[in-house]
């Protein structure tokens, strides 16, 4: 599913337009990222939480050459499903 679909389909249950589904939409995405730039974890019940992650620096290697280099510790998001998503995907 695009975010074009997921826009599509909150405009058909909601009944309203698509440009206020669209709003909404990347409003929510909005908080969600403002809330990880915080560091912050967005949990919705249910559903599942996204947090952030810290990923050490560590060795890797270029697969077009074999030369070794060195990856930077990053920040990164994590997403993990909650027991009614695992459930429903089932």
């Amino acid at each position: 599913m695009t975010k074009d679909q997921l826009i599509e389909s909150v405009a058909s249950k909601c009944a309203c337009s698509k440009k206020a589904a669209s709003d909404c939409v990347d409003a929510i995405l909005d908080g969600i990222t403002a809330a990880l730039q915080k560091g912050d974890k967005v949990v919705f019940t249910g559903f599942g939480a996204f947090q952030v992650s810290k990923r050490a620096a560590r060795q890797g290697v270029n697969p077009k050459t074999g030369e070794k280099i060195q990856i930077k510790a990053m920040t990164v998001p994590k997403f993990k499903a909650g027991k009614a998503l695992k459930d429903a995907v089932k």
